[in-house]
C-alpha cells in the first residue's frame, strides 16, 4: 500500500469539462478525456502498476507542499532537497478562455522552474488509454511525445529527451536556479505553444478564476467570516465538478475510491444526482453565484420534463443527459490501495429513491426564495410531480443511501415526500396557478401523521431510519431543516440528543447510519452528515457547540482544502471518491446557517428551517 498516496494529498485541476488529480509528488494518477466521465487515460490512483501517470518528482528525498494559488483552480507544488527547491505549477485553461478557433481545446500545462540551487528531476509519462484496457503507443515526434491508441491520442510538448520502453517514457532532468521548462499535454490536438503563449493562458486562467471568486464574493457575505478560504474552495470545488455547456454537476471526479480500505463500497460518482443538484443549487446561491445556479436548475428541470411519466424519471443521469449508465466492473485493475471491485458506471442509476422529487420541487422553491420563477408555462411540470408523489408516497423505496438490501419505508423518504407536497402547496398559492390544493393538502397531513407515528421511536426518543426500525439514521437531523417540525419540539431534541451520543464521535464526525444495509464491509463516518449536525446545532442556539464541532472537521479537509465524501475515525484518513461535491456543499451550507444565527446579515432570503436573525440568544 505505501505505493499509494493517502487521498489528503491530492489536487485537483479542471477546465469544466474534465479533472485531474495531481499528488504532492507531482504525478498525475487521475485523468479523463475528453470528458469526466470518459475513460480514464491516467488511472495510477486505481492502479500503481499498471494504471499509467504523468510524474515530474525529484529524484532522492524531497519535501513537498501543495497549495492553490490564492482563489483560483491553479496548483502550486513546492519541492525541497538538500540542494535546492523548485516550484510545479499545473492548471487547465477553462475551454471558453482559449484563443479563439481553439473551443475545445483540451490541454493540461505543467511550468516547472528552479527557485533555488540545483534539483534533479524523474520524469515519466505513462499514458494507458481506457483504464488500461487498450494498447498504448508511443513515440518521439518533433517537438514531444505522441502516445496513439485506436482513435484516441496524445501529444506532450516537451524540449525533453525521453527514453521510450514499450508504452512508457522516462526521462532525468537536471534543473538549476532560474531555469523554466513547459509541458504542454493536449488530448486530440498537437499544437506547438511558445513559453510566451503558455505564460499567457496560465494569466488567463488566473484571471478567470479570481474574477468567479470576485463576482460571487460581491453578494455573499458568507466570503467575510473565519471560513472564509473554505467556503471559497468549496465554491471552486463545485464549480470544477460543473460541466460548463450543459450546466450538469457531478457528485465526484473519480470512481471507485473506497469507503474502506480494503472493502468493495467502491463506486462511480462521475454523474449527476437529481439530490445532489438540489443542495447544488441552494449553495451556489448562498455563495453569490446566481448564473450557475439557475444552470444548474434549467439543466435538471429539462431533463426531468422530458419524461412526461415522473415514475420513469431516474435519480442520476449522465453528464450529457445520458440513462444508460451500466455498472461493470475492471478486474484488471487491484484498485486503491487493494481496494476492489473497481467499478465504470453505476447501477443505482435505476434504483427507486421517493426522496429526489422532494429535493426536485425544493430546489424550485428555493429558487422562488431568491426570486427565480419557474416560467408560467413549466408549472404543469410542478403539479405532475406532485400529483405523482400523492399516489406513491406510502410504497418502499431503496432510500437515500442507496442501499442493496431490499426497498424499505425509509423516513426521510417520507419526509421528501411531505416536501414535495408542501412545497407545491406553497408554490402554487404565491403563483396563483390552478392546482388541486385540497387533496395536496390532505396527503400532506397524511404523511406527517405517518411519519409522527410509525418513523418515531419513544423508547429511543428519537425519529430512526425507516418505519418501525430501530436504527438511528443522521438524515433525521434534516426534519427541522425542512421545516416538518420545530427544532425546539422535544422529538426532535431527542433526536439531536441520540444522534449525538450514539452517531457521532468525539471529533465531531458522524456516521450515516449504524445497521445491516444489504452491503459487505464497513464504511467510514459521513461528512455531509458532520454539516448536518453543525446546521441543526445551530438551529438548536447551541453556538458554541455547532463551532466547536465544525472547527474539529475541516481539519480533516486535505492539504488544498478538499473534501473526501467519508474519514476514518480511527486513523482520521480521507475515504471515499475525492473531492465530493456534497461534502463541500454541506461546508457552506453548514456555515450559512452558523453566521446567520450569529446575527450575520445574508443577501439571500432567510435559510430554511431558521428563525430571522436577531431571534436567537447568544451562547
Amino acid at each position: 500500500m505505501s505505493d499509494y498516496k493517502d487521498l489528503e494529498r491530492y489536487g485537483i485541476i479542471g477546465n469544466l469539462d474534465t479533472c485531474a488529480l495531481i499528488g504532492d509528488d507531482g504525478s498525475i494518477d487521475w485523468c479523463c478525456f475528453p470528458h469526466i466521465e470518459s475513460p480514464g487515460v491516467f488511472t495510477a490512483i486505481l492502479d500503481h502498476e499498471k494504471g499509467g501517470r504523468f510524474s515530474i518528482t525529484p529524484s532522492g528525498s524531497y519535501e513537498s507542499r501543495q497549495q492553490y494559488v490564492a482563489d483560483t483552480n491553479v496548483l502550486r507544488t513546492r519541492f525541497q532537497t538538500d540542494k535546492g527547491t523548485a516550484v510545479l505549477t499545473d492548471f487547465m485553461p477553462l475551454r471558453s478562455e482559449c484563443a479563439p478557433g481553439k473551443q475545445g481545446h483540451q490541454v493540461v500545462y505543467r511550468k516547472l522552474v528552479c527557485t533555488k540551487g540545483i534539483v534533479n528531476f524523474d520524469v515519466e509519462f505513462s499514458p494507458r488509454f481506457n483504464y488500461a484496457r487498450n494498447q498504448t503507443k508511443l513515440v518521439s515526434v518533433e517537438g514531444g511525445l505522441e502516445a496513439l491508441s485506436s482513435r484516441r491520442e496524445l501529444f506532450l510538448q516537451t524540449k525533453l529527451k525521453f527514453e521510450i520502453s514499450g508504452a512508457t517514457a522516462t526521462a532525468v532532468l537536471d534543473m538549476t536556479e532560474g531555469e523554466e521548462l513547459w509541458f504542454v499535454l493536449q488530448y486530440a490536438e498537437k499544437i506547438q505553444k511558445t513559453p510566451d503563449e503558455c505564460a499567457k493562458e496560465l494569466d488567463a486562467t488566473l484571471k478567470y478564476w479570481n474574477d468567479w471568486v470576485n463576482k460571487g464574493a460581491a453578494d455573499a457575505t458568507l466570503f467575510e467570516g473565519p471560513w472564509r478560504d473554505l467556503v471559497i474552495r468549496s465554491g471552486l470545488v463545485l464549480k470544477l465538478l460543473t460541466h460548463e455547456k450543459a450546466g450538469a454537476i457531478c457528485a465526484a471526479p473519480t470512481t471507485s475510491l473506497p469507503e474502506s480500505i480494503g472493502g468493495g463500497r467502491n463506486w462511480d460518482y462521475r454523474y449527476n444526482w437529481i439530490r445532489d443538484a438540489s443542495f447544488t443549487v441552494q449553495a451556489l446561491y448562498n455563495i453569490g453565484h446566481y448564473d450557475e445556479a439557475r444552470k444548474h436548475l434549467r439543466w435538471f428541470v429539462d431533463i426531468c420534463r422530458k419524461n412526461p411519466d415522473p415514475s420513469q424519471i431516474q435519480i442520476m443521469y449522465g453528464m450529457h443527459g445520458e440513462t444508460d449508465l451500466q455498472e461493470i466492473e475492471l478486474e484488471h485493475l487491484e484498485g486503491y490501495k487493494h481496494s476492489k471491485p473497481v467499478r465504470i458506471g453505476n447501477g443505482a442509476a435505476k434504483q427507486r429513491q421517493l426522496d429526489i422529487f422532494g429535493e426536485l420541487i425544493n430546489a424550485i422553491y428555493e429558487t422562488e426564495r431568491y426570486g427565480e420563477e419557474l416560467p408560467d408555462g413549466e408549472l404543469e411540470f410542478v403539479v405532475r410531480i406532485v400529483d405523482y408523489v400523492c399516489e406513491v408516497w406510502d410504497t418502499p423505496d431503496s432510500g437515500i443511501w442507496e442501499v442493496r438490501g431490499g426497498p424499505r419505508h425509509f423516513v426521510y423518504s417520507k419526509l421528501m415526500c411531505w416536501v414535495a407536497l408542501d412545497r407545491g402547496i406553497k408554490i402554487a398559492q404565491q403563483r396563483k396557478y390552478k392546482a388541486p390544493l385540497d387533496n395536496w393538502k390532505k396527503v400532506r397531513d397524511e404523511i406527517k401523521e405517518a411519519i409522527l407515528e410509525k418513523g418515531y421511536d419513544k423508547d429511543l426518543g428519537s425519529f430512526v431510519q425507516s418505519f418501525g426500525s430501530k436504527t438511528l439514521d443522521a438524515t433525521s437531523l434534516m426534519i427541522p431543516i425542512m421545516e416538518f417540525l420545530p427544532i425546539d419540539d422535544p422529538r426532535m431534541q431527542g433526536t439531536l440528543d441520540a444522534t449525538r451520543a450514539h452517531l457521532t464521535t468525539e471529533s465531531g464526525l458522524v456516521y450515516r447510519y449504524l445497521g445491516a444495509d444489504g452491503l459487505s464491509g464497513k464504511e467510514g463516518a459521513f461528512l455531509l452528515c458532520s454539516f448536518w449536525l453543525v446546521k441543526a446545532l445551530a438551529l438548536s442556539d447551541r453556538i458554541s457547540e455547532a463551532e466547536a464541532i465544525l472547527n474539529k472537521v475541516v481539519k480533516y479537509a486535505g492539504r488544498t482544502g478538499l473534501f473526501s465524501e467519508e474519514i476514518d475515525p480511527e486513523t482520521g484518513k480521507q475515504l471515499g471518491n475525492l473531492p465530493q461535491a456534497f461534502s463541500h456543499i454541506g461546508l457552506i451550507n453548514s456555515v450559512l446557517y452558523l453566521e446567520h444565527v450569529k446575527g450575520k446579515s445574508h443577501a439571500g432570503p432567510t435559510p430554511t428551517g431558521a428563525k430571522e436573525s436577531g431571534e436567537y440568544s447568544r451562547q
